[in-house]
């Protein structure tokens, strides 16, 4: 197995080098910066695999990919935070969160493993992971929402909304009036509209505004039930998978 690391520190190429060699993993060459990588990748055959930092001394090194055609699998080695890990899980990229953790750099070489006799072919949208790497404080979100109620229109303001949740193929608001209006959206589409500071997707069925939490209470098979402000009509249940993530937002 071919591999690399492009990592601008270098004491972190280093542990992660030296990591990999705890499993039995040894590494072809270590790269610091854009310019570097680019000059490496013309003259040499392309590797396996990448370990891949995003932000370069020189740049991001999302450039090495304007100049250069790789075909290598990637995982990326990031220092940035959980909203940015969104562009990674929606391209079927493996990533690492720094500091790296010794088992989840074992899992992710694994996956790889276990997928490279496929030899997949690199099909990345870069410049969509270049907007969700935006800082999330940074980038606009909406401010309002609109119904229509009997032929007129109704504003709400997202400060007013508790929750946005789907029922029997639609989807509504929840006002901090205790009431519900439809809406003509889908919960998917809202993940790229509300402020993920503010509102989180406890589940399939529910967005949840932080400030409209009332109480959490430990539920069954290690689920979080999310008690709102006036919110009653359902349970709202935080999936097992999403709890770590939803401790995380609460801070």
């Amino acid at each position: 197995m071919n591999i690399i690391i492009i990592e601008d520190e270098k004491p972190a190429a280093r542990r992660l080098n030296r990591m990999l060699g705890e499993l039995n993993i040894t590494v072809h060459t270590m790269l610091h910066s854009v310019k570097e990588s680019i000059e490496w990748f013309n003259t040499n055959e392309h590797p396996d695999l990448i370990f891949l930092d995003i932000q370069l001394s020189d740049g991001l090194s999302f450039e090495i990919f304007d100049a250069i055609t790789i075909k290598s699998s990637i995982i990326f080695t990031t220092a940035y935070d959980e909203y940015a890990l969104k562009a990674f899980k929606l391209n079927s990229i493996d990533y690492l969160l720094k500091p790296i953790d010794d088992e989840e750099l074992e899992v992710a070489v694994q996956k790889y493993k276990e997928q490279s006799p496929k030899k997949q072919q690199l099909q990345v949208d870069f410049e969509d992971i270049k907007k969700l790497l935006i800082n999330p404080m940074d980038r606009t979100y909406k401010k309002r929402f609109t119904t229509k109620v009997g032929q007129h229109l109704k504003i709400f303001s997202v400060e007013d909304i508790e929750c946005f949740y789907s029922e029997n193929k639609g989807t509504y608001l929840h006002t901090t009036d205790n009431r519900n209006y439809l809406i003509d959206t889908t919960l998917e589409s809202l993940e790229d509209e509300l402020n993920p500071k503010q509102f989180f997707r406890a589940s399939r069925k529910f967005y949840i505004n932080i400030n409209a939490i009332q109480d959490i209470i430990s539920y069954t098979n290690s689920r979080l039930q999310v008690k709102l402000n006036h919110f009653n009509e359902q349970e709202i249940i935080v999936a097992r998978e999403r709890v770590k993530d939803f401790k995380l937002w609460l801070e």
